[in-house]
């Protein structure tokens, strides 16, 4: 098992070959200043320029740098989660390649998980040097994702973050969740998440890899993750809900007109067909989907009650043993 850390610097990449070598040097000056054991794992998400060749060389020039390649292009999330599954830092910082974000934060970001005690500490990059095409929808995206999740951060999408490593150790992202880290941290149980002002620099090399089409993606991401985390352990809340009700429309409407045509009957008055009347086959579909929910329902509690038996808990203090 490798040693541990004081600190693991973790930065997914693609196509950033300029700035490997300068981001590599600025965060090592740092770490050295300040006395941190260190390790910088660069994870190479399938680069089609010369990025992977830089991080072999500034692997093998500095022992503190680790280097993870993909085959190919699979996402922010699956880097990130690569990362966090191979660094052994008591600390995990991420940050992103373009030097937008500054080595420089990592001191007080680690301060505040180490002393402070903070679970995650999120960047806020409040002054921006992006254009306002992406500024004016980050905002609106963060403020959404704030009323949803309930955790007060500026920028959820900020790069730059700190983790105990009790945290990343403990969570699993995949797709584009990365965006949704404090959420995913605050479902399983990490509730002490801080929020820092970062400095954002311009872009010194290359171009922004991300456009409006991430925003789009980010919005079904977080209604994803937020039907998970209410409903994962209790499907059968949600769907047999909705399935009972949906089930008690169609058998009301039904009764209704099934009992209003006896009525008429009873009393020989002009009557409709059951199966003349429109709403018939509109409780009938009531009556159908709501089977379907519930059954639905019932079958994700029994794959719940499945996955719950093999459920790894976290277990970070033991007394008397």
């Amino acid at each position: 098992m490798s040693e541990i850390k004081d600190i693991s610097v973790v930065i997914p990449l693609f196509n950033e070959e300029e700035s490997i070598a300068e981001l590599c040097e600025w965060i090592s000056r740092v770490m050295v200043s300040h006395g941190f054991t260190y390790e910088i794992i660069l994870v190479d998400d399938g680069s089609t320029d010369g990025s992977w060749d830089q991080v072999s060389m500034q692997a093998r020039q500095n022992g503190h740098i680790r280097g993870i390649k993909f085959n190919r292009n699979y996402g922010k999330s699956a880097a990130l989660d690569t990362g966090f599954k191979a660094c052994v830092g008591k600390v995990v910082i991420t940050m992103d390649a373009d030097l937008q974000d500054s080595p420089d934060e990592i001191p007080e970001l680690y301060e505040m998980i180490t002393k402070e005690k903070f679970d995650l500490v999120s960047g806020w990059k409040k002054t921006r040097h992006d254009p306002v095409s992406k500024t004016i929808p980050s905002r609106f995206f963060n403020y959404i994702t704030r009323k949803i999740s309930g955790i007060e951060l500026h920028d959820f999408n900020c790069g730059l973050k700190a983790y105990s490593q009790y945290v990343v150790k403990n969570i699993e992202i995949y797709g584009e969740m990365h965006r949704y880290i404090p959420y995913i941290a605050k479902w399983s149980g990490f509730n002490k998440i801080g929020e820092k002002i970062v400095e954002h620099r311009p872009r010194k090399y290359g171009v922004t890899k991300f456009g409006l089409e991430r925003f789009i993606f980010g919005f079904l991401d977080l209604l994803s993750i937020t039907f998970v985390s209410k409903f994962k352990r209790r499907p059968m809340h949600f769907f047999g809900t909705f399935g009972t009700l949906s089930f008690l429309f169609g058998l009301l409407v039904t009764v209704y007109i099934i009992g209003n045509k006896l009525v008429s009957i009873y009393h020989h008055t002009p009557h409709r067909e059951v199966t003349d009347q429109p709403l018939f086959f509109l409780a009938l579909v009531a009556l159908i989907v709501g089977v379907q929910l519930f059954l639905a329902g019932f079958l994700a509690e029994m794959i719940a009650m499945k996955s719950e038996h093999k459920q790894n808990y976290l277990i970070i203090d033991r007394t008397g043993f």
